[in-house]
């Protein structure tokens, strides 16, 4: 079993960034695929970033060359980087874990539909 535990959302303007942390036990064998999904109430989660054990990562179209998403294993910690923010990024953000050895892409896609996941933190962006 795999806990986490998200920090660092807040409130910014357009254009302005954030650096959002998720903390996690240290059960590897659950962990290969992790990263972070968002989900505005009343819509579908939607994937954000991914990371996998080799180091691959992968990101969604909507986010891509705006976030990072990173990993300190020795501090069992997981970071997205949110840079350049817009209005539309503006949701509770989850970071996730899965099992399964599978590619960045791959990964990005399940992510979403994870057991292991943190309760979120919220980013709220404003025009």
């Amino acid at each position: 079993q795999v806990v986490l535990v998200e920090s660092g959302g807040g409130s910014v303007q357009s254009g302005g960034s954030l650096s959002l942390r998720c903390a996690f036990s240290r059960a590897t064998s659950d962990r290969y695929c992790m990263g972070w999904f968002r989900q505005v109430p009343g819509k579908a989660r939607e994937p954000v970033a991914a990371i996998v054990g080799d180091g691959g990562t992968a990101y969604g179209d909507s986010v891509q060359g705006r976030f990072t998403i990173s990993e300190d294993n020795g501090a069992n910690i997981l970071y997205l980087q949110l840079n350049n923010l817009m209005p539309e990024d503006t949701a509770m953000y989850h970071c996730a874990a899965r099992p399964e050895r599978v590619t960045p892409s791959r990964c990005l896609e399940i992510l979403p539909f994870s057991i292991y996941r943190g309760r979120g933190t919220q980013v709220t962006v404003s025009s």
